[in-house]
């Protein structure tokens, strides 16, 4: 009885969010879009006719923003373990990029291209066992960082979201030996009660 109450109790709280609201009304498939419409306004990452690589994109709401803001010249290649329904002018991978094949998939499809922006709003499956899921989390964002590094252009930008806790300094070490300039950024759609932070390089080293 108490999990379905508290079940019921997000449920409600989930309709009620506004970004949730807003979501809906705009046609993004979550209100994650609105994380990265933020940080794009700050940061100005998106421009037409870039290559972008969107890793964990599903349910698709970032890749929307990013194939409105690049399109008509620009791409976009949108990789999950999850299915997506397809989104117009996207290139979608389904599996899990942990993988070599699937990897050797984004390369076919990038055709040699390096790319402008490497971005990751991943985050593990949670256990409840909150020093397990943080390294689970750690392990994802390294993954990411290298899968971006290898790909990127000279001048091209990572953007990752992260946890604070257990790991956090020693993977922001990590993007400060990658990049030139590493900032972190908190949108306003970030849940309060959420220690999710999103860490932008620029720059390759």
């Amino acid at each position: 009885m108490k999990r379905k109450a508290k079940s019921k109790a997000w449920m409600q709280s989930h309709l009620a969010d506004p970004y949730v609201q807003r979501a809906a009304a705009s046609g993004y498939r979550s209100r994650a879009a609105y994380k990265l419409i933020e940080i794009d306004e700050h940061d100005r990452l998106l421009h037409h006719g870039q290559t972008v690589i969107d890793l964990g994109a599903a349910p698709g709401s970032w890749s929307q923003v990013i194939a409105e803001r690049v399109r008509p010249d620009g791409r976009v290649i949108a990789l999950d373990l999850l299915p997506m329904d397809p989104i117009a002018g996207i290139t979608v991978i389904e599996g899990d990029f942990r993988e070599q094949a699937v990897l050797e998939s984004l390369d076919q499809a990038l055709g040699g291209a390096q790319v402008d922006l490497v971005v990751s709003d991943m985050a593990p499956n949670l256990s409840g066992v909150a020093a397990s899921d943080q390294a689970r989390s750690s392990h994802l964002c390294e993954l990411a960082l290298e899968c971006a590094r290898v790909r990127l252009k000279p001048r091209g930008a990572f953007l990752v979201k992260t946890f604070q806790g257990a790991g956090y300094p020693e993977f922001l070490a990590q993007m400060r030996c990658c990049f030139l300039s590493v900032a972190s950024r908190k949108p306003k759609a970030s849940r309060g009660r959420s220690t999710e932070m999103y860490l932008l390089g620029k720059g390759l080293r």
